[in-house]
Formats: structure tokens, sequence, C-alpha cells
């Protein structure tokens, strides 16, 4: 694939490693600016290890950029603060600090000859009204649709231009996966893009532009969600379904 400076992220034979096992094996993705794309696979795929590898956060090597910039060199923090956001599976709320405090954590200056943030702190509890009325509750004793509210709404006040979140249904009720897509909607319409990893596919159908399906560290397929519903071969082998 060739690197062009037309996509948001750019992606070319990546491949990331645990120690001496090899979990990539040459990944290649491109997203645009508002754009929702989810990663699909069975567990052990690939997905969360292709999310850490555009972060920085496990061995890796093959062609990354983001906005134009090189991730390959930079740090974890520095992608952070060129725009590319990461609410990982865990969540990782600060438990003993309140709502409002994990959000002024999230919150980051301006970046050099942009624009102001177009998430304030009254934008993420808009956004998310429950974390309004629990603004003075500790993160720890929020439910688990709750801490994915505030894991979301934290990264936002770092203010990316794509966010990538790692299975936000996972283990959330039916009502609180629909308020989570209904979040993820929003940040669309207000141009942020989301890389959406998911192994059930909860709310991709609806939410997603496209698909793209990983299996053993490669994407094996990519499409809109309707062309992948017309895939059985690819559902039943690469998904478990069916």
């Amino acid at each position: 694939m060739s690197m062009t400076n037309e996509a948001l992220l750019e992606v070319a034979g990546l491949r990331a490693w645990y120690g001496a096992s090899q979990v990539l094996h040459g990944v290649d993705l491109r997203m645009h600016a508002s754009e929702v794309v989810a990663l699909a696979g069975r567990n052990g795929s690939g997905r969360s290890t292709f999310a850490k590898a555009l972060m920085s956060m496990v061995a890796a090597d093959g062609a990354r950029r983001f906005a134009g910039a090189d991730l390959a060199p930079l740090r974890t923090f520095e992608i952070a603060r060129l725009g590319l956001g990461y609410v990982a599976e865990q969540r990782d709320v600060f438990p003993t600090l309140s709502v409002d405090e994990n959000l002024r954590l999230g919150a980051v200056k301006p970046r050099k000859g942009r624009r102001a943030p177009r998430f304030t702190l009254d934008d993420a509890r808009a956004l998310f009204p429950i974390l309004h009325e629990r603004r003075a509750a500790r993160a720890g004793v929020l439910s688990g649709g709750e801490q994915q509210m505030l894991a979301l709404a934290r990264a936002l006040m770092g203010d990316p231009d794509l966010l990538i979140v790692d299975e936000p249904a996972e283990g959330l009720s039916a009502q609180m996966t629909a308020r989570v897509g209904d979040a993820l909607r929003a940040l669309r319409e207000r141009g942020v893009a989301v890389l959406l990893i998911e192994q059930r596919l909860a709310l991709a159908p609806a939410l997603a532009d496209r698909i793209a399906v990983m299996g053993h560290g490669r994407i094996v397929f990519e499409g809109a969600p309707g062309e992948l519903a017309q895939r059985e071969d690819i559902v039943r082998e690469w998904l478990g379904v069916g």
C-alpha cells in the first residue's frame, strides 16, 4: 500500500511483537477524518495489539503515519499530543479520584498552531449527562457503563482527531451499550474519527462506515457492514458466528 497525505491515519506493513512472539504480520489500514472504522476478529487475532502498536506500547515496525507525522520514533505521550486518543479495554480510570478530577486530568493545552480544543469540561458533561450528575463521586464506585463513559470523556478532554476505543460495550447491558453507541455517534458528528475495536460487533453495524476483519495478525476482509453481512465465509471463519 502506498503512503499518501490524503488519509488521517495510514498504516502499511505493520508488524508487532510481545517478546519473541510475533502478533501482527503486516497490517495495512487507512482512515479519514470523521470516519468510523470497526476492527473485528476473534480473541487473539491481533486487534488490541494493533491499537497498542499505533500508540508505541509494544515493539513494532512498519509504516504508520498520523496527520502526516511519522509515529514510529514517538513515545506514547507524544503520539497522544498529536491528537491520537486511546481508550483501553480496561478503561483505566483513577478509582480514588472524583469524576471531575478524572476529567480534568485528561485536559490538554491547545496544540501549537491549532484551534482551541473542541471539548471542554462542560462539553464532556453535556455529552455524558450521567457524569455531571455524578461529578463528585469517586470513579471507583461507578458502574461499568459509567466508567466506560468516563474513560471516553477523559480521552476527549485530550482533544483527539482520532479516538481508538477497545471493546467499549464489553460487559455492558443493552441499554448502556446503546448509550455508549449514541456517544460515539456524537463524536463523529463533532469531527472525531473513531477506530472501534470489537469482537462481537455490538456497535459496529449501526456505527461503522467500514469494517476490517483481522485474523492471524492480518486484515482478511475490509468493506462496508452490508458487504460483510453477505460474506458468510468470513463471518463464520474469522468471527466465529454462524
